[in-house]
């Protein structure tokens, strides 16, 4: 079974795209979309409305730095903390390109800082790329099933 892509954004305009990009590149994986950084936390802790989701870690989280509730960074640290999901390779996907939040980022643990293109074309491709590298190419941690459910 595939692991589904997490893909964690609360931008409607940004979430539209990623999942149009992630659609051309063909993935097969699923890709789980949440709105915030709590949700986030929730679904790979299997907490909350998330206790009964299928066990397992997903393929890649790609992680908005900007989020409400609980922003990336935070994600992201809880993510590392955790031994159960220390392996999940995080992809913090952004707009910002502040020093201060690349290095935090990285000291943190993530596996890359992408900022997002503004251009639309670049966007596309940028998304379409990462998909297939974390998704197809990269040789995930053992871990999940896939699922089919999507979480808004």
């Amino acid at each position: 079974m595939l692991k589904p892509i997490l893909l964690v954004e609360d931008d409607k305009r940004d979430l539209e795209l990623t999942l149009m990009a992630l659609e051309r590149s063909q993935l097969a994986n699923e890709v789980i979309t949440l709105r915030d950084g709590a949700q986030a936390l929730a679904y790979l802790n299997q907490e909350g409305e998330f206790a009964d989701r299928a066990a397992g870690n997903p393929a890649v989280i790609l992680l908005d730095l900007k989020l409400p509730k609980v922003d990336g960074l935070e994600v992201l640290e809880q993510v590392r903390a955790n031994p159960a999901l220390r392996s999940v390779p995080v992809v913090m996907l952004t707009s910002s390109q502040q020093e201060s939040d690349v290095l935090r980022s990285y000291e943190l643990g993530v596996n890359a800082y992408v900022v997002k293109p503004v251009d639309f074309k670049q966007f596309v491709s940028a998304i379409a790329d990462l998909g297939v590298f974390w998704a197809v190419l990269n040789e995930p941690p053992p871990g999940s099933v896939k699922t089919s459910r999507r979480y808004e």
